[in-house]
Order: C-alpha cells, then structure tokens, then sequence
C-alpha cells in the first residue's frame, strides 16, 4: 500500500522469484518474437507456431530454448530491480498513504524502467544473439539447397566458425568484452530505454488501478486470481503500446544479419530504413507474441510478488 513502509530485500527476492518463474513458463514464445521481429526479407517463418514447428524440427525440443540460461541468469535481478523499483518509487512519493494521482504512478513507473536497463540491455543483448543464430542457420540452409550463394552471416567479431554457429553466452559476452569493452554489452542502451521507460509507465499505473477493483476494501490486498488478471491485462497492453520500440531495439541488438538484411548506424537510421524497406507493418512484427509473453509473465509475476514469498523467506531465516 502507497505509505506502508517496505522490506527492499524482501521485495528483491519476490522479483526474483517472479521472474524464474515466469520466463521459465514462456521463454520459447519469446524466441519466436525475435525471430519474427528479425526477418527482413527471405520470410522463414508464416508465424508464432510455424516458427515454433520448425524450430523443434530444424533445432530439437530444446532449440526453443536458445537463450533461456542467460535470461534465467539474469531475469532475477532485472525483475526484481524493476518491480522492487516501483514500490520504492511508487512509497517514496506517496503522502501519508493516500492513493498517488496518475502522474505519479507514472513517475514510479519511469523510475522503475530507467533502473532496470542496467541489467535488460545486457540480458537481451546476449539472448538476442543466442535466439537468432537458428534463424540464420535455417536461411543459410534454404539459400544453399536453393543453390543460390551462401548468405553471409556476418559475425560481430573474428572468431571460430564453429563458435559462431552454436554460439554460447559466454563466447559471446568474452568477443564482446575483448572487442568492444563493456559498451559491446550495452549497445542498443538508448533504445531499451525508449522501450522500457513507456512500458513501464503504462503497465504499473495500470496494473494498480486494475488491481484495485479487486479490493474489497482500501487497503486490503485483491485476491490472487485478480492480481493474475490484472498483470495479464496491464501487461498486454504494455506490451503492444511498446512493440516499434521493441522491433527497433531487438533490429539494433542482432549482431549478425544475412544476404540482404540490413544493418544499422542508430535508431533514426534504423526507423527510416524499416519504414522505407518493409513499411509500418514492419513496426508490428510480433506484437501478438510479446503479448503472448508479457501478459503470463507479468501476471505470474505479480501473483508470486503479492505472496509475499521474500517477507517469508526474511523472516524465517531471521
């Protein structure tokens, strides 16, 4: 409640869980989103579940889940700063425990998104590059039986091939560190913020005025299966709101392109060449699946926060 006063440690440990718990659940609709949101050309993919078939034949059961060791790694800081964030936010402008107006909702929920990209630019840099690497192998292999010429995946760095192909989080941040230093982690910052600031100020402030209407009472926590909703409601909208923002930050992050895909100085360049080459559509591409993961995420994600499992956890080992 605004004005209660709140165990930041506790709240750190309910983010964390949350954030297990959550992408663990829908990781590999996530991997289809970056798929999707990285074709420019040559179309691999019709869709979420074409793209989620061929992955399972091309790549095996586990080919869904590229990725999904770096973002179970560091989805536990990441959440647990950005929903620990807004709490603090959210009490620290709050007055004497009334209800804070819109704007500061926003305020906390801004706060919230700036603070997170300390660990999301990195996070998605590395399972960007991780996810993809089975769509430019899959279009390699359609050009060569094609007998069209090989594309070149241009690799961000001078490694192996063999590094490249089956690319490992830990490769890949080391080439990065070596070559870049740590800007190489955190390139595309300027346009996670872009993305995360606005999801932020639209989902939190959202999220709690939909909670609230499960509240019998001020002051009484909503029922779980409430809070589950609202995080889902608030989450997919968010999350559509945001998709240009996402399909420019995700294009900016991805390392290696194929044969005719274009690469980019910065987010005015990469706006101006997807509407040029592809069209406004193009700034849509996977809306449907960042729904589809944002919207369970969020909504598990405020069900094991509301739990209070890190107050338990505090206090038992107290």
């Amino acid at each position: 409640m605004a004005g209660q006063k709140i165990s930041l440690p506790a709240k750190l440990i309910d983010g964390g869980i949350a954030g297990l718990v959550g992408v663990t659940c829908v990781f590999p609709i996530d991997l289809a989103k970056t798929r999707l949101q990285n074709q420019q050309g040559q179309r691999l993919y019709t869709g979420m579940l074409d793209c989620l078939v061929k992955t399972v034949r091309q790549e095996g059961y586990f080919g869904m889940y590229r990725g999904a060791a770096v973002n179970l790694t560091l989805v536990t800081p990441e959440k647990a700063i950005k929903l620990a964030a807004n709490d603090f936010f959210r009490n620290l402008l709050s007055n004497d425990g009334k209800n804070l107006t819109l704007f500061k909702e926003m305020l906390a929920g801004c706060g919230a998104g700036t603070c997170q990209v300390i660990v999301t630019t990195p996070m998605e840099m590395l399972k960007i590059q991780l996810q993809d690497a089975g769509r430019l192998a899959a279009q390699k292999s359609v050009s060569e039986a094609g007998g069209s010429p090989s594309p070149q995946a241009r690799a961000f760095s001078t490694g192996s091939a063999a590094a490249h192909s089956r690319p490992s989080a830990t490769v890949l941040a080391r080439e990065l560190l070596k070559t870049k230093g740590i800007s190489g982690l955190y390139r595309g910052i300027g346009a996670t913020l872009a993305r995360d600031v606005p999801f932020s100020m639209i989902y939190f402030p959202l999220f709690a005025n939909l909670n609230r209407l499960g509240q019998r009472s001020p002051g009484e926590m909503a029922p779980f299966y409430h809070s589950f909703l609202a995080g889902c409601g608030a989450g997919a909208v968010a999350a559509v709101a945001v998709t240009p923002l996402d399909v420019i930050k995700t294009r900016l992050q991805t390392l290696r392109k194929g044969v005719g895909e274009d690469t980019y100085r910065g987010t005015v360049h990469c706006m101006r060449r997807i509407w040029q080459r592809e069209g406004y559509s193009a700034f849509l591409k996977g809306a449907g699946c960042r729904a589809l993961v944002i919207a369970p995420l969020f909504g598990i994600a405020q069900v094991v926060y509301f739990f209070g499992v890190g107050e338990y956890v505090l206090a038992y080992f107290g």
